[in-house]
Formats: C-alpha cells, structure tokens, sequence
C-alpha cells in the first residue's frame, strides 16, 4: 500500500487503517462466514450449502486511507458487523496497542458498517503512542524433552470408570520405574472432559464410548519410549474391552521470545527473473487428466449431503435483530454473545462480542477476571481423576502463575479476554487435545450467567 498509494513511512494514521485491512484479511476465510457458523445460534446458523461457497475476503483501500473489506457478489458465507468484529479482536492482545514492524495500532475505536451483503466499511484504527515499536519480535528455538502419549478406546457399561482405571496402571507403573515422574504426565478422556466445555452447574449425559487420551513431557527420550511400552500393556493387563490403542513419542522444542532493538534489523528488497520452462506442447496431459477425471466420476459414489436440518438465517447487524437478554434468570453465555479464540505463545486471547451491542454494560459486570480464572482454572488440573490434593496444588498454581486482562473495544461494544500461561506452555509442548485452546470460547460461552437488569 506504500508503494501503491503513494503513502509514507511516517503517516502512521495511513499505516493504521491499511494494517487494519491486513489484520482482517489475514485469516482468509474467517472474515466470510468460515469458523462462525454455530447450529442452535439464531445469530450464526448459517447454511451448510453457504458454507461450500465461501469466498476468500479482499480489500478495498483508497489512498486517504479509506478501508472496505468485501467478498463475491453471489458467493456463500457471510460478512457482517460480527464476523468483522471476531476478527478484529483475534489475537490481538491489549487492542491499544496491536503492535507491528511499521506501526503500533489502536483498534479501540475501530467500527463496522455494512453497505451491502457483500461489503462493509471498516474506519477507526489510529497509532498509539508512540506510534512504532522500539524493538522487534525475535524467535529461538530450545529444546523442552521428549512427547511420549497413548491413547485407547472404551465403550459401553462403565467405560469411563475402566478409562480411569486404565490412567491409574500407566501412571502407577510409570512410577515404579521413574519414581517422581508423574509430575510430568496429564491425561483426559476424549468424550468426558477432554476440552472442559461443560458448565460448572450442568450435569452431563452418560457417555457410550470414550477415548482416554494421556500424554507426557520428559526430561529423557528412554522415559518416553517406556513410557508407549507402559501404555501398549493396557492390551494384556489393563482393564477389559478396550482397544484401537495407538502410541507415539517426539522430541521436542519451543520457540522462546526475545527483543531485538529496532536499530539492529537491517532489510533491503529484491527480485529475481527466472528462466520460465516451457514444454513443446503446452497442451500435454490436459486431455489425460480430463479423461481420468471423467473415469473418476463414474466409478466414486456421489456425496450429498442433508442439510435439512440446518436452517438458513438472514444476516444483517446484530443490532437490528436481536433484543436486550433477560435479567434475573439463569441463561448460558451463548444466549448473550459469540466468542473466538485465539492464542499466542502460552496465551490464550478470547472476545466476547454481544448480540445486542448495549449488554456489554452488562456483561462488563459478570466477566471479571476472578471469574474467567474460577471458569478455566479446571484445565490446568493434570488427571481424569484428581485427588484432593492435586486440585489443591492447581488451584494455587492458577493463583500464582495465571493472570487476566480483561479490555473494553468502545468501537464495537465488546470485550476482549487475555488469559497468561493457560496453554501448557503453547502449541509446540502442550500435552492437551486442544492446543491452541481454540475450544475456550465454547467453555466460556456454555457458563450460566444471571444478568443484572
């Protein structure tokens, strides 16, 4: 856009509406419909056909800095006020101060306004202050140990009470050979509380089948490797019926960050001209491939699906459609607004977007930090089945180590979340199903609430 616009370097209100387009298109499909669709949400259930149809997102920038984001006319998905709004505040950390190498932006202000189904007009962004970074991101690798993990499936009569009996042998025999090892060891059942997206009031159904899932981190490969053998004997002496076991182990690392001052990063610019290759006929292997597409049809059963319980829903502004939530009652989070998480390093980033924009008045009430600590703290507890102590020992972890910031974005009357060293050190070294703690969102949003008038 520099280039293009005829901007420069230091027109930093120019650089924040054109990092703001970047920012928005910067996960495709997210920005038009993809990873927003929720069946049972009036205000996400989009049609499953929509959903073969999404159009990438492009960008529509003028040189005084004028920003619309739109897709194809025709396309499937969808693109309004709230899948701009979930993108804006993906990853972004304190939204006064999203920090890139060209300049430091304030999203607070940033607002939405659709122009038609297929584009939307997004003003706002402006530098803070200062306006560019000092120093810049630098990544390093380091060696974290040796991933070892296990996984076997039960169904049927007390499945989960041989899942956990299952967890006790492997740790227990862990144990005799390592003693002290099981420091290093979580575990959960796939099925029962892998993800913890369950309310802390709400009883749950009892399970058909279930998938103990348990996973170490070691200072030692021949842990690990004892570590898959332990688990394999679950086959021959562990409790009955289980099976589909599968094991691995792999090394590991992290990326450790670091500041580099601005000064010591030096960049230049350059292009090269390759010797394009052509073929003597250009027309080679397009009839083959034609002809073995065709062959291809014929002999592969044709997939449809039935989207006749997916509803379709008109979209427009949130705030035309919907209406204030009750207050005085007992209503799960979904009812009151969407969510997405996102994560950086070991932290995990959440939005909270209302449906009615002016309950954020009201939500700012109920999510508070202690809050969103008490929701999260579970997934930090290393066992299926934890004794008193155990908990005792996570829930003061949680207390010493996990911190909240919780940030009010005026522009769209929404909250953004930030939970510090929630993930299990990250995507690269978590022992956790979900590593990025992508499924967050649905653990806050599935909560009871009961809003003040």
């Amino acid at each position: 856009m520099v280039y293009e616009l005829g901007w420069n370097w230091d027109e930093f209100h120019l650089l924040a509406q054109g990092s703001l387009a970047g920012h928005l298109l910067e996960c495709g499909c997210q920005l038009t419909g993809g990873y927003f669709m929720h069946p049972g949400d009036k205000y996400r259930d989009i049609c499953l056909s929509d959903l073969l149809d999404l159009s990438l997102p492009f960008a529509e920038v003028t040189s005084d800095g004028k920003v619309c984001v739109a897709k194809a006319n025709g396309s499937g998905g969808v693109l309004n006020f709230s899948t701009c709004a979930e993108q804006l505040l993906y990853e972004v950390g304190d939204p006064s101060a999203y920090i890139t190498p060209d300049v430091i932006i304030d999203f607070r202000d940033v607002s939405f306004k659709s122009l038609s189904d297929n584009k939307v007009l997004c003003a706002g962004a402006k530098p803070s202050v200062p306006p560019v970074p000092d120093k810049f991101l630098m990544l390093a690798s380091k060696d974290l140990g040796w991933k070892g993990w296990g996984e076997i499936s039960y169904g049927g009569y007390e499945c989960v009470k041989r899942a956990k009996a299952a967890e006790f042998l492997v740790r227990s025999w862990m144990e005799e050979i390592y003693p002290g090892v099981n420091k290093h060891i979580t575990s959960y059942i796939i099925g029962l509380d892998s993800l913890k997206a369950i309310s802390s009031d709400k009883s749950s159904s009892f399970p058909e089948d279930i998938r103990l899932r348990v996973d170490g981190l070691f200072e030692q490969e021949e842990q690990a490797i004892q570590f898959t053998k332990e688990f394999t004997a679950l086959y021959t002496n562990g409790p009955a019926g289980g099976g589909g076991i599968s094991t691995g182990h792999k090394k590991e690392i992290i990326l450790e960050k670091g500041l580099v001052g601005r000064e010591h990063v030096h960049w230049h610019v350059a292009a090269q001209q390759n010797e394009v290759m052509q073929s003597d006929d250009q027309t080679t292997g397009l009839s083959d491939l034609t002809q073995t597409h065709a062959e291809n049809a014929s002999v592969s059963p044709s997939f449809q699906m039935n989207t006749t319980t997916n509803s379709c829903t008109k979209y427009s502004l949130p705030a035309v459609e919907a209406s204030p939530a009750p207050s005085g009652q007992k209503i799960p989070l979904y009812n009151v607004a969407h969510s997405r998480a996102g994560d950086k390093g070991n932290d995990a980033h959440l939005s909270i977007i209302p449906h009615f924009l002016p309950d954020v008045e009201r939500l700012k009430m109920i999510i508070t930090p202690q809050w969103v600590k008490e929701v999260v703290s579970d997934l930090l507890i290393p066992s299926s089945l934890p004794n008193p102590d155990e908990i005792e020992r996570t829930k003061k972890w949680v207390d010493e180590h996990v911190t909240l910031e919780i940030y009010e974005v005026r522009g769209i009357h929404s909250l953004n979340v930030v939970i510090r060293n929630i993930l299990d050190g990250g995507v690269n070294s978590s022992r956790r199903i979900d590593r990025h703690g992508k499924t967050l969102s649905d653990l806050l949003l599935c909560q009871q609430v009961v809003l003040p008038p």
